[in-house]
Order: C-alpha cells, then structure tokens, then sequence
C-alpha cells in the first residue's frame, strides 16, 4: 500500500510533464494514456485485479471511498501540488475496479494560444454584459480549457464579479481585475440547477456553467442571460444546428415558443470546436462560429434552424465561419492530411474543391518541337 501510494502521485506527474492528456488503469486490461488523441500502452500485460483497486483507490479519503460503495461510480478532483490538478472517474466493472484520470494542464492557456481562427470575434463576444455564449464539440475536444480561457479573458479585462459552477473544478482560476468564485458541484453545491439559483442572489456579472445537461439548468441559464447576466456554457453537440435543437428541444411543447423568442433575443454567439490530428504529431483545432445577428434570431423564432447554414456563409464579416470551411484552411495550412480534412468535411463541393487542391489536374501535354516552330514559338 505505501509503494502504491507513493507510486500514484508519481504516474500522474510524469503523465502531465508527457503532455499526456488521460490515464486508464482498469482490472483486467492494459494500461494506456491518451496523448493528442491517440493511445499508447504502458505495458503488453493486463494490470491484474488486486493492482487496479490498489492504485484507484489509494488517492480516496474515506467520504470518497463510501460514495463510490454506495453508487459504485465517483467523479473527483484532485489536488497534489500546486500545479498538479487531476479529474478522476472511479467506476465498478465486472472484473474490478477502473480509473479515468483527466491530467489538467498546470494553467488555463490564454485565447491567443489555443488556435482559434478569429480571437478578436471571441473577445468582441466577451465584451456584451448580458447573454449567452455556448461552447460546444464532442468529447475531449477542448471546451473546458476554451471556457476556462474565456472567464480568463474577463477576469483580466474587466472589473466584475464571475461565478463558474463545475463538475468538479479543472482549472483554478485565481481572482485578477475580477473576483473569481469557483463552485464545485457535489462538494459546495447539490446540483448545477442549485448552484445557479443561488448565484443569482450573489450579484454576478459572469456565470460560467461547466455543462448544461438537464432542463432546469438550461432554464436558468437562460433566464439570467435574458436578466442581465454574461452566462457561458459547454454542451456535447457536433455543431450551430444540433446545439440550438439540443437547447430547445428540452422544453416541452407547451414552452417552445416562450422560449425560442428567450433565446432569439440573448443568444450571443456559438464556437463549435474539434480537435483532428494534425501532421506534426499534435492536434489542430477546427472551429465553427455562429455570431448572432438579425437573421440567425428570426430562423429561431421561426424555428428554421436547417438554414443557420447558409447564415455562417454570408456572415464572414462579422466573423463567422462554418466548421468545413475551418477543416478546409487547416488543410491548405499544411496542418492536418488529406484523410483527416475529408472525414471532417460534409459539403460536397469544398469536398471537390479539397481534392482538387490535393491532386490538381495534369498539365497539358507539351507542344510538339515542329508544332510549336509552326506557329512561331521558338
């Protein structure tokens, strides 16, 4: 138990100065890390039962160590120095015990390096003081570290108070211009709806919410974006078009009119993010934003989101791009392949467009010597 003890805290260390992203350590199977998107094994032989819960739970205090016989899943933070965040995710399996850990970052990175194409149209977002900005992507596409670098951004630029409610903490965000109060769900707080009902009685300027899953969150944050507050948010949506159905569609009929003129009128802006494997062994972040305007609030109200489209092709002056077009200029920046640039890709004629750039058409056959001194070339 001591060398496993002492052991943890180690691996994760090493993991973090790796650049690793995640570690699994589950009964039964081969420890791996994820690093960029991809997996690397630390061994060829499965870690063995005993090993598993041994490393998994060595790390839990006794609270902990209850909740996860009771539940027989735990989500944590942890804390092993001053640079050393981890999230972890202990779970029961059929053979064991097995361990997620998400290996955060030492610090938020500021916006200017997290590779978004328009900084200046994030920022101009961030200036509003009332509405909703979402962030979304699949898992594991950096909405945490974008929203973590956003309620940065404030924090340094403008003199307010932000509330972040999380599960659980990642990133420590130390209080700059701004005062920064973090809660994390299941330690200072029952639920996120809780949370947020109570940060409206705490004079917020900024509300950062860690995930709007269920429809009392969605309503809340909704309703203090309507009442004057910045609310910020991350959802698990592919793109503009499936985060706008997905925020709705929650509501029962009877509302969806209310609440598509709520959201029509505080609605400020969406980035839909992913990260594709890029040439040099690292990941390339492709973006799409929806900047919210006149028309993109009539297509809500009219409940027209399939044409948000055609919206993020007219809008690049106000900074708009849509996620093929994003995929598309990584790929003539030499950042991502072929392959990658084509499975991130839906439109058919930026498809076209792609392999035309990658295999261009044969030149010509050159001009015969007798043609070309026919008609007076040499």
């Amino acid at each position: 138990d001591a060398k496993v003890r002492s052991a943890m805290p180690q691996l994760l260390a090493d993991c973090q100065t790796a650049g690793v992203s995640d570690l699994h350590l589950s009964a039964q199977a081969r420890p791996f890390v994820r690093r960029h998107g991809q997996i690397h094994y630390l061994t060829e032989a499965p870690l063995p039962a005993d090993v598993a819960e041994a490393a998994n739970l060595t790390l839990l205090d006794e609270k902990q160590f209850k909740e996860l016989q009771e539940t027989s899943d735990l989500e944590l933070a942890l804390s092993l120095g001053h640079d050393q965040r981890f999230r972890a995710c202990i779970t029961l399996h059929k053979w064991g015990v097995s361990g997620a850990y998400r290996i955060v970052p030492p610090r938020a990175r500021p916006l200017a390096e997290l590779g978004h194409p328009d900084i200046e149209v994030l920022r101009r977002l961030l200036a509003y003081h009332n509405g909703l900005i979402l962030i979304t992507g699949p898992v594991n596409s950096g909405k945490t570290a974008t929203l973590t670098a956003m309620v940065d951004e404030v924090n340094r630029t403008r003199s307010d108070h932000i509330i972040t409610v999380e599960d659980p903490i990642e990133y420590v965000v130390p209080s700059e211009s701004c005062i920064v109060t973090q809660r994390q769900v299941g330690d200072h707080t029952k639920t996120f709806a809780t949370a947020l009902r109570a940060a409206l009685r705490q004079d917020p300027d900024v509300i950062a919410i860690g995930e709007l899953r269920d429809l009392e969150t969605v309503n809340i944050a909704i309703t203090a974006a309507e009442t004057g507050h910045l609310v910020l948010g991350t959802m698990h949506t592919a793109d503009v078009t499936s985060t706008l159905s997905r925020l709705l569609d929650v509501f029962p009929p009877s509302q969806q009119a209310q609440i598509r003129a709520m959201v029509s009128e505080s609605l400020r802006g969406i980035v839909c993010q992913r990260l594709l494997p890029a040439i040099d062994g690292g990941t390339a972040l492709a973006c799409e934003i929806l900047v919210a305007n006149l028309a993109v609030g009539n297509l809500i109200r009219e409940n027209k989101l399939q044409n948000l489209g055609s919206v993020l092709e007219t809008g690049m002056r106000e900074g708009m791009v849509s996620m093929d077009s994003s995929v598309l200029e990584l790929f003539k920046a030499g950042r991502i392949t072929e392959e990658v640039a084509l499975a991130n890709i839906g439109n058919r004629a930026l498809r076209a467009l792609l392999q035309n750039l990658a295999h261009p058409p044969a030149a010509a056959a050159d001009t015969a010597p007798a043609e070309r001194k026919r008609f007076g070339l040499f």
